[in-house]
C-alpha cells in the first residue's frame, strides 16, 4: 500500500511541477512578447527617422541640382541675349542707312 501511496504522491508532484512549468512558460512567453513589441517599436522609430533624414537629403540634393541647372540656363540665356543684341546692333546701322536713302 505504501508503494501505491508513494506512486500517487509522485504523480501529484509531477502534475504540480507540470502546472508550475506551464505557468512559468506562459509568464516567459508574455515577457518575450512584450520585449519584442518594445524592440519592434524602437526599430520602426529608428527606420522612420532614417527615412525622414534620407528624404531631407534627397530634397536638398534635388534643390542643389536644380539651382545649378538654373545657373547654367541663366548663363546660356545671357550669352544668347548678348549674341542677339550684337546682331541687332549690326542691323541698326544698315536699317538706318536704308531709311536715310529712302527719305532722301
Amino acid at each position: 500500500m505504501a508503494e501505491i501511496s508513494d506512486a500517487i504522491a509522485m504523480i501529484k508532484k509531477a502534475e504540480a511541477d507540470a502546472e508550475q512549468l506551464i505557468i512559468d512558460s506562459e509568464s516567459q512567453s508574455k515577457d518575450l512578447i512584450a520585449e519584442s513589441k518594445v524592440k519592434a517599436e524602437e526599430i520602426i522609430s529608428e527606420a522612420k527617422a532614417a527615412a525622414e533624414e534620407e528624404a531631407k537629403n534627397t530634397v536638398f540634393d534635388a534643390e542643389d541640382k536644380a539651382k545649378e541647372e538654373a545657373k547654367t540656363i541663366a548663363a546660356s540665356s545671357d550669352d544668347d541675349v548678348s549674341a542677339l543684341k550684337e546682331k541687332a546692333m549690326a542691323n541698326v546701322d544698315e536699317a538706318a542707312s536704308i531709311i536715310v536713302k529712302n527719305i532722301l
